[in-house]
């Protein structure tokens, strides 16, 4: 998709913000709650963005509206990227091999969905994050300049998938291997990117492969798309702006994917952290909705309290 395109004209001179959810059908229900607290906390300029499966998006249309875009995956792709009926695969009819797995694609939607804004900042959200605060694109900026979450020492030698995904970013970026870990963690169910900084990582992709950024990126099988934006931002762009400030207080989640009790769920939410503007039960942990929901009124009270 052509970077000139412009999805909201009339831009004001203050910070502004949008936020991108790429989802699918077994997320809707939880998508309903991030949808709601994203009207709730975010100014009735800020638009969200979910893109999902040509095929789920009647689960999502109900949503559409002003404040809510409902994209389909196809939209923000190349045309020559074709689904394989039935498997979790997409094609590059032009290099069909390697096809190109659901969960990489999903990446490169996400970093797709966030170059194609119109805005200064972009929220990144998951289906099951809910926010619990007020949010504008200042919550962005620290003195000023752009955060980035980065987790110092969060990758260490026991995470080999993580340790596999710094390496694959260096050699995407051209960049000497990762220094034996500890090395930063980048990965956030909420966080903030920039849409001018995702250009320049698009740019640099199609520099150091020669080919266009979702090709290279989709020919990885082992990918992050957050190691991938943190190690250019870290390792590239702070030669010449410096590294940026982090912000590891964003979002308050749960620390694995076991399924909460009613007690663990409030306990959980009752540790929201001033900062946080975000909370996280895992879609993954087989919690039961009327838990989750217990915990998400809870953790809203808590943020009120707090604030």
């Amino acid at each position: 998709m052509s970077r000139g395109r412009v999805l909201r004209a009339g831009r004001p001179a203050m910070k502004t913000l949008a936020v991108v959810t790429p989802s699918y059908g077994p997320d809707a229900e939880h998508f309903g709650d991030l949808h709601r607290s994203v009207l709730e906390f975010t100014s009735s300029d800020t638009v969200h963005h979910v893109v999902v499966p040509r095929p789920d998006r009647r689960l999502f249309a109900p949503y559409a509206g002003p404040r809510c875009r409902v994209w389909t995956v196809e939209e923000l792709l190349p045309r020559r990227y074709v689904k394989v009926p039935g498997r979790g695969l997409w094609i590059n009819v032009r290099r069909p091999w390697p096809p190109v797995r659901g969960w990489v694609m999903q990446q490169i939607i996400k970093i797709a969905a966030t170059a194609a804004m119109d805005t200064d900042v972009v929220l990144v959200a998951d289906s099951d994050v809910v926010l619990v605060r007020p949010v504008t694109a200042a919550r962005a900026l620290i003195d000023g300049r752009m955060l980035l979450h980065r987790l110092e020492g969060g990758v260490h030698a026991q995470m080999p998938r993580h340790v596999l995904w710094h390496q694959v970013a260096r050699d995407l970026l051209k960049l000497p291997p990762p220094p034996q870990p500890p090395l930063p963690d980048y990965m956030s169910p909420l966080t903030f990117w920039q849409p001018a900084t995702v250009h320049k990582l698009q740019d640099r992709l199609r520099e150091t492969t020669g080919r266009h950024w979702i090709e290279a990126f989709g020919a990885r099988l082992h990918i992050s798309e957050f190691m991938l934006y943190g190690v250019f931002v870290d390792e590239v762009l702070s030669a010449t702006d410096g590294r940026p400030p982090s912000d590891t207080s964003v979002c308050h989640k749960t620390p694995d994917e076991s399924p909460m009790d009613l007690h663990t769920a409030l306990e959980f939410a009752g540790k929201l952290g001033r900062e946080a503007v975000g909370m996280m039960i895992s879609s993954k942990s087989g919690t039961p909705p009327e838990v989750r929901q217990a915990a998400i009124r809870h953790g809203i009270e808590v943020a009120a309290q707090t604030s």
